[in-house]
Parts: structure tokens; C-alpha cells; sequence
């Protein structure tokens, strides 16, 4: 019964990787992000609050808008997933496919499967150690 429900938590989490395809981490459809030593680093509710490891308030994911701790705008992402900081400016772009490109086009990770949205915290806005 553990073996099984450790295969299942296993197959839950989509998997975060760097530009070398490294993992870095990954992101359970429960929300929980986990950094590459597995270890939690945060969570990601349904309704849009992100924590960190200690439960505390970190940012909030807003529609398209990403805001941090205090509230203010930190950026946002779009449904075709460009992701633009708080002036507005293209600062990346995360594919369908899941990979995740810099404003100069250069592939600095892949995140297969996970929203678009969660892995701009990652790959963008930095809210989580990774």
C-alpha cells in the first residue's frame, strides 16, 4: 500500500527543468511545489494564494495578474503565455508545450504540464527557492 502511494504522488507532480534539462523541482496538481531534494518549498491554492514552505503569504496569482505579498502587481501572464513584468514589458514565454523561454527567445526551462501561470512563479518572479 506505501509503495503504491508513492508511485501515485510521483506520477501527481509535473516536473520543473532547467535550460540543461535538469530538474529544479516540481509542482503537484494539489499545488504543493517541491524543490529538487523534494523538499516543499511552498504551495499553490486553488484560489490563487501562493505560500511558501512556512505557510506564509508570499504572492497571489490574480486572473492574468501575479501580485506579491504586499499586493502590488508583479507581472502578468497571458493566456497565450507571455509573461510581462509590472511595466508591461515581454520578459518570456511559456509554450504550450511547456517550454519556457526568456524575452531574447533563449529556452531556460521546461515545465511540461504545469499551468502556465504557476510555472511564471518559478521561472519569473522567482517566489519560490528552487
Amino acid at each position: 500500500m506505501l509503495i503504491a502511494l508513492g508511485v501515485a504522488l510521483s506520477v501527481d507532480a509535473q516536473t520543473l527543468r532547467n535550460s540543461s534539462n535538469s530538474t529544479i523541482g516540481s509542482i503537484s496538481s494539489s499545488g504543493d511545489v517541491r524543490n529538487s531534494s523534494n523538499s516543499l518549498v511552498g504551495k499553490i491554492s486553488s484560489n490563487g494564494d501562493v505560500r511558501d514552505a512556512s505557510n506564509r503569504l508570499i504572492g497571489k496569482i490574480d486572473g492574468s495578474t501575479i501580485r506579491n505579498a504586499s499586493n502590488s502587481t508583479i507581472g502578468y501572464v497571458e493566456s497565450d503565455g507571455t509573461v510581462r513584468n509590472s511595466s508591461n514589458s515581454t520578459i518570456g514565454k511559456i509554450s504550450d508545450d511547456g517550454t519556457v523561454r526568456n524575452a531574447s527567445n533563449a529556452t531556460i526551462g521546461y515545465a511540461r504540464g504545469v499551468p502556465k501561470k504557476q510555472a511564471a512563479l518559478v521561472f519569473f518572479f522567482n517566489l519560490f527557492n528552487m
